[in-house]
């Protein structure tokens, strides 16, 4: 079974609806899941914002917090998951940003990306993020990227469900 297919499964059995805010992914994330027959009312809507203004602008990102932290943060990437949530008629959404490469950027090694996964649940939010390497092609980092973001929903989730955050 794919990636894609489980998690479809898993959105509909748990009655999630999904919002993404992707960067470095590009819109990915949607496309895995779009490629399952029926994924379309699971799938709410998906930003893809890769300048600093495209965050500040559709998701509320703040300026300073992309000052401070750089676009390529967990702060930044929870403030992106945050954002898509509160403007969708989602339950959850899943945020990438980072750096496919092939060079490093401000510091920052290729293939750094970074996760963040917002949910509704129980008329109380929770928050989750990490920092991730991958290695390999720039098309190969994304699609780990994406389906990594898929892949640990499931999981961030359940604590989530527990009454855990962060």
């Amino acid at each position: 079974m794919t990636v894609a297919r489980e998690m479809v499964d898993y959105l509909r059995e748990h009655d999630l609806r999904l919002t993404t805010a992707e960067s470095c992914t590009a819109g990915l994330i949607v496309t895995i899941l779009a490629e399952i027959p029926g994924s379309g009312s699971l799938i709410e809507s998906g930003y893809v914002v890769y300048s600093p203004e495209a965050k500040q602008r559709l998701l509320g990102v703040s300026p300073r917090t992309i000052d401070t932290f750089n676009l390529t943060s967990c702060e930044v990437a929870e403030e992106m998951a945050l954002g898509a949530l509160h403007d969708a008629d989602a339950n959850v959404a899943v945020a990438t940003t980072g750096i496919l490469g092939p060079d490093d950027m401000d510091g920052i090694p290729a293939g750094t990306v970074c996760f963040a996964w917002a949910f509704e649940v129980h008329g109380r939010r929770a928050l989750f993020s990490r920092r991730e390497r991958f290695f390999g092609s720039r098309n190969q980092v994304q699609l780990c990227a994406a389906e990594h973001a898929l892949l640990q929903l499931r999981h961030f989730h359940q604590r989530a469900l527990v009454g855990e955050s962060r």
